[in-house]
């Protein structure tokens, strides 16, 4: 039933006619805000309050007809639920209505009590801007929206025609009294189930008549200039952007929000209509693409989407750009506008950016820390790449080097030798008075546990820890690292190594319970009563695949995976005599290798594969093959033969193609074409599977017909809506920097997941990343550098010894491999979508970017914003009147 003098109540604060065509009705958001929290009788006395002309208890009594009493009561009742302003003036409490945005629906979520019980507040402060914030698409003139961006003062530092107006500090100094409460926009986005994951607790603060108003009626505390200064930092690491009400007159205002992008529903006034004049600052953001080394770091903070990675390399044919329709002068309809864009952001223009970057599954910022290394920045270099990759000093030792195998410069003569370079860099890493340990952002205390500790596991555990919360990692083995300890050998990655790395993992807070298998030893239940409230399962592919051929069951016969964990474990692992390795990959030439420094007399692969199909890197091929190690290709076993209980051979057939037409595993084989190889030991390193154990025990998690887990690609979550899984026991077998990836990706979805309302899509960027088109490159007249190389390895030296022996860059090495890059790509800034916010400069290592003022702006006070928007409507009329023939008679020529 409609409450009438409601009805009417929102009806004054819209100052519009009830029944009129711009009146509101009952199902608009400005009646169904008030509605769960306004009786009649408090609508009674707020229909005897004006906009901004404040009132005392006994002016508003005689109007209303009530006693001062009743009167201050309701009064009182509607400041609290936010309503009404209150202030004392001339010590006297005064009331007064502010305009609906920024100003009553802030006010009214910002009452926590009510909005918990009343989410449909929180639902009409959203549909707000949704409903009407399509009309004003285009009629608002530059710097006179109700909202206004704020740019990061120190990015405008040294522009000579900036305004005290465009300045963070000037609000701040300019007044008294302060205080902070959360985000109203986050809050409301929180309580619908939708919000992004980003800071929203003390990140808004009032000043002067709205701090006293809000420290009042209990939506904020108060707190000092000094912590006012440091709530505003805290908001710049954080990437949020400044905004003011800017209803106050140019030069004033009585609040500084820090926004984000992705629920902020004055931003989204840029992004969902496409009108960023409505909120933007004087600013826009201008690359310098000779700077630029597209690390996509202010790609990934602007909170509009403004900026994505383009390319800087010379086309054959030029990119033609796609001219922008504006709506200040264009029809302007839902057809126009992005409604979506909470979900379908963009990280990467069309005709694609940096391969290295694209290709990596990090989406490291390589370009960046190449550049950073060629200038002696190591420490920044390494910030960077641990940005995204916790291990770099691993990573460098064993990684498949898909940036390389995209690398551009392989077009003109041989990649750029990225492993090294980053080898080098992750050195310091390992020397902890050099060590790189982040700062941690926040401190939310939560409980979350991490099952295996592997690369995926480490580097989720490593994410969450850096955002404040309370890790601990459970692993059934006694040494830390999952399968970079058991199941790389030394002689590629030295396990000091990794305890470096993940030292500095124990420096973040983080807890190792090792020998600890969960399942077994613990429960996931037992876990959540000891107040765990989300798991991580990443416990990896630890058991080995079997052939299932005649013979497989002999003692001789060992998995490579059960093989290399046991030499990692310093089991008493002896080769005598001849050994069969069977299997192509990486893994089986690790274990082939293993075994020549076990002893054997002879070490032999046999793959399915052909030499150009191999699986195995080239590289390790190569390595392989320098220590003696033999390569049989296109051998498949058809049955181990034993002699008095013991191996004695094994027998090939002839495999003829391994893949179907459609590139899928389905080998064919000769049958007539056999082979009786010797053997006193044989290895199969044919594949990895997954062993659960007693860990998914009475849970509702599934699993795939491969046994990986089953759960959301993208944000990671299982059948129990706290689990989550990732790594080789999601995705099955890859490589560590495929697990990393996964890691951090898990990170986000569970801090989005421990804090309620939270969204575990919405505002997540999906990082498509996609590298540009090589064909339309032109490649003419580059350097002809060579390729730097680490010091070569002996493979006689090396087969007797489990060390490392490869050698490391030296630094003049590096500077010449650095000046090899082509700096294929850089960031591409769309000036229209641009708010001139600065948090673009502050992400950059390379001032390679900067805000320049555009307009000259300035905000005016409420009463004449409408003068200013009837002026830009009929403007805007006109423009698209005349606009319309030309575009015919364009039309008819191009006919």
């Amino acid at each position: 039933m409609v409450k009438e003098r409601v009805l009417e109540l929102a009806n004054h604060i819209n100052r519009s006619k009830p029944g009129s065509k711009l009146g509101i009705k009952p199902g608009d958001p400005e009646y169904m805000i008030l509605e769960p929290v306004v009786s009649e009788e408090m609508a009674e006395v707020g229909l005897c309050l004006e906009l901004r002309k404040p009132k005392s208890a006994e002016e508003v009594a005689l109007l209303c007809g009530k006693s001062v009493e009743e009167t201050s009561k309701v009064l009182w009742k509607l400041a609290v639920d936010g309503v009404c302003f209150v202030n004392e003036i001339d010590g006297v409490d005064k009331y007064w209505l502010e305009t609906w945005i920024p100003g009553i629906m802030e006010m009214m979520v910002n009452n926590k009590e009510n909005v918990k019980k009343y989410p449909e507040i929180a639902e009409a402060f959203e549909a707000y801007g949704r409903v009407r914030g399509g009309i004003s698409a285009g009629n608002f003139p530059i710097g006179k929206g109700l909202m206004r961006v704020i740019p990061i003062e120190h990015a405008i530092e040294g522009e000579t025609r900036r305004a005290s107006y465009e300045e963070v500090s000037k609000y701040l100094n300019d007044n008294n009294i302060f205080c902070v409460s959360d985000c109203s926009c986050r809050t409301a986005r929180e309580v619908m189930g939708e919000g992004c994951g980003h800071l929203k607790e003390d990140m808004c603060i009032q000043m002067g008549r709205a701090a006293e108003y809000y420290i009042r009626t209990g939506r904020g505390r108060q707190i000092t200039r000094e912590e006012a200064f440091e709530i505003i930092k805290k908001a710049e690491e954080n990437s949020l952007v400044h905004q003011i009400p800017n209803t106050d007159g140019s030069g004033k205002t009585h609040a500084i929000c820090n926004c984000c992008g992705c629920s902020c529903l004055a931003l989204r006034s840029a992004e969902m209509f496409l009108n960023t004049d409505m909120v933007r600052s004087n600013y826009v953001s201008r690359v310098d693409k000779d700077k630029c080394v597209a690390c996509g770091e202010c790609v990934e903070n602007c909170q509009v989407n403004a900026l994505m990675l383009g390319q800087k390399i010379c086309t054959k044919t030029p990119i033609v750009e796609k001219k922008r329709e504006l709506p200040y002068d264009t029809e302007w309809g839902p057809d126009k506008w992005n409604p979506d864009y909470r979900i379908n952001r963009k990280v990467v223009v069309d005709t694609g950016t940096s391969p290295c970057k694209a290709d990596c599954p990090a989406h490291i910022g390589i370009q960046g820390y190449i550049k950073l290394a060629s200038q002696g920045r190591y420490t920044e270099a390494l910030e960077l790449i641990k940005g995204e990759n916790p291990f770099p000093a691993v990573c460098g030792r064993i990684c498949p080097r898909k940036c390389e195998s995209a690398c551009t410069r392989g077009d003109i003569d041989d990649p750029i030798a990225i492993d090294d370079i980053k080898k080098f860099i992750a050195e310091q890493d390992l020397n902890k008075e050099h060590r790189y340990v982040p700062k941690i952002k926040h401190d939310y205390g939560n409980k979350i546990a991490v099952v295996g500790a592997g690369p995926s596991g480490l580097s989720c555990a490593y994410y969450l820890a850096i955002d404040g919360y309370k890790v601990t990692v459970f692993e059934k083995e006694k040494m830390l690292g999952g399968m970079l300890t058991l199941g790389i050998p030394s002689f590629r990655l030295e396990k000091d190594v990794v305890n470096a790395e993940i030292d500095v993992l124990k420096e973040l807070g983080i807890e190792f319970k090792t020998g600890v298998e969960v399942g077994k030893d613990v429960a996931l239940e037992q876990l959540r009563r000891e107040g765990f409230e989300v798991f991580y399962i990443a416990t990896g592919a630890q058991a080995g695949r079997r052939l299932g051929i005649e013979g497989e069951g002999a003692q001789e016969v060992i998995s490579g995976i059960e093989f290399l964990r046991k030499v990692n474990l310093n089991k008493d692992m002896k080769m005598e005599g001849r050994v069969v390795v069977i299997g192509g990959g990486n893994v089986a030439i690790d274990v082939a290798r293993t075994a020549t420094r076990l002893g054997a007399s002879q070490v032999d692969m046999f793959c399915l594969e052909s030499r150009a199909e191999m699986p195995a890197l080239k590289e390790e091929i190569y390595e392989a093959l320098s220590e003696g190690i033999g390569i049989y290709n296109s051998w498949g076993p058809r049955a181990f033969i034993s002699e008095n209980g013991h191996i004695s051979s094994i027998e090939f057939k002839k495999c003829t193609s391994v893949f179907d037409e459609n590139g899928r595993f389905n080998p064919k084989f000769n049958e007539n074409i056999s082979k009786i190889f010797p053997a006193y030991h044989i290895i199969i390193s044919v594949g990895q599977a997954m062993d659960w154990g007693g860990l998914l025990e009475g849970s509702k998690i599934q699993l795939n017909p491969n046994n990986t887990v089953k759960a959301d690609a993208f944000t990671l979550q299982t059948a129990e809506p706290d689990v989550f899984a990732g790594g080789d026991a999601l995705t099955g077998p890859k490589f560590a920097i495929d697990a990393i990836a996964v890691g951090k990706q898990a990170a986000i979805s569970i801090h989005r997941y421990v804090h309620p309302g939270q969204s575990l899509t919405m505002g997540r960027i999906k990082r498509d990343y996609r590298p540009l088109d090589k064909e339309n490159l032109n490649l003419e007249g580059y350097d002809s550098l060579p390729r730097q190389k680490s010091t070569h390895v002996d493979g006689n030296k090396s087969r007797e010894s489990f060390k490392d022996l490869r050698g490391i860059f030296t630094e003049e090495q590096l500077k010449m491999e650095t000046e090899r890059c082509l700096g294929c790509g850089a960031a591409v800034v769309d000036e229209y979508l641009c708010v001139g916010c600065g948090v673009c400069t502050t992400k950059c290592k390379f001032d390679a970017i900067s805000l320049v003022r555009k307009y000259d702006a300035e905000g005016v006070e409420l009463k004449e914003i409408k003068k200013a928007v009837v002026r830009q409507a009929l403007k805007r009329k006109i423009i698209i009147t005349v606009k319309k023939p030309v575009k015919f008679l364009q039309s008819a020529f191009q006919k």
